[in-house]
């Protein structure tokens, strides 16, 4: 029980670390870029249709994209 208790205690000292931020310093910390295979390598890709945007999805992304 003590390792949970001192878990609990730990986050709320990052909870409250985190309060003091100011909102900038909050929105800088907030986002995270992730390499997305295939998606992120092309500037754009333009589709005729939501059909044939669905089905270059099926093709070529990666399911744990989530975009099936």
């Amino acid at each position: 029980m003590n390792s949970t208790l001192d878990q609990q205690q730990e986050w709320e000292r990052e909870f409250d670390a985190a309060a003091k931020r100011s909102l900038r310093e909050r929105m800088e910390y907030s986002f995270i870029y992730t390499y997305k295979p295939v998606l992120d390598d092309a500037k754009y890709r333009s589709f005729e249709t939501m059909k044939e945007y669905r089905e270059w999805c099926r093709k070529n992304l990666p399911e744990y994209l989530g975009y099936w």
